[in-house]
């Protein structure tokens, strides 16, 4: 796997890139701190060629930062088709009152909305891609055309029929399963707790599948697998913005998407939890 190439970065940047530290890898990237001629730390995502993957995500945080309020989104230094340049944020253990505060913003970031479902760039979650068709229909159709469908294509292969039938239902019916109507809302779009960096008293949004979805979708995906203090999260959110009744019997149908995702990267290690968050979405 190609590294970074440190001329490249300083020119991007405008500074000579005086030392790199390399972070590992993830995915189809490598992973890098930098240090600046200019005093400054960077991060650096690497990669031969992820122009689209890259140029996605910038414009994703771009996105999220847009407008005042909200959770603090990690700025974009400079971008190109092998590399994504951010600043360098030291990582730290959250404070329950951290993750109160991070719970409270990130409902401020969903209350700025936008007015559609979808976004004006072409898609991507880890580096496949996503179908960001904007649309101003109602939520239920547009996160069953765009996201499940999809990925039930393009994973399917690693499930029994009867267990794909199972997803296929949930398309089928999930006008009746997606709960009480909600305006777009301005999502990070794949918020699991590695996706949100401590740092400085804060948490940051980082690595975005951003796009006008539905809100109970982050939430959802801060459950997957596990963040910090959790429940004083969605407690603080809650007060900022009440959920609708029933939200949390509505996780497994917003965790199906990215579990779909996974089973497509991974195989069939994701084959039962699919499975599980079908039946459940469907049991409610």
């Amino acid at each position: 796997m190609q590294g970074l190439d440190r001329g490249r970065v300083g020119d991007l940047l405008g500074v000579t890139v005086e030392r790199v530290v390399d972070r590992g890898s993830s995915h189809a990237w490598t992973l890098h701190q930098v240090t600046l001629a200019d005093g400054r730390e960077a991060f650096v995502k690497a990669a031969p060629d992820q122009a689209g993957v890259f140029a996605a995500e910038a414009a994703g945080l771009r996105w999220l930062m847009d407008g005042d309020g909200g959770a603090p989104v990690a700025a974009v230094l400079a971008a190109d088709d092998h590399h994504l340049v951010l600043p360098w944020l030291p990582a730290e253990s959250p404070a329950p009152a951290t993750a109160e505060r991070f719970g409270r913003e990130l409902a401020a970031l969903h209350a700025r909305g936008p007015d559609f479902f979808g976004a004006p760039w072409t898609g991507f979650i880890a580096d496949l891609p996503l179908d960001n068709t904007i649309s101003d229909r109602a939520w239920p159709r547009w996160y069953a055309d765009r996201r499940l469908a999809p990925f039930l294509r393009r994973a399917g292969h690693h499930l029994a029929a009867s267990e794909a039938r199972l997803v296929k239902r949930v398309i089928e019916e999930i006008d009746g399963l997606a709960g009480p109507p909600e305006p777009p809302a301005r999502i990070h779009g794949d918020l699991w707790g590695g996706n949100v960096l401590w740092s400085g008293g804060r948490g940051w949004l980082i690595d975005p599948a951003a796009h006008g979805g539905h809100r109970e979708t982050d939430l959802a995906m801060l459950g997957l697998f596990g963040a910090p203090h959790l429940e004083r999260v969605l407690a603080a959110y809650d007060e900022v913005s009440p959920l609708a009744d029933g939200w949390r019997d509505r996780i497994p149908l917003h965790q199906l998407h990215p579990l779909l995702v996974h089973l497509e990267l991974y195989g069939g290690s994701y084959r039962a939890q699919v499975v599980g968050a079908a039946r459940a979405a469907l049991s409610h």
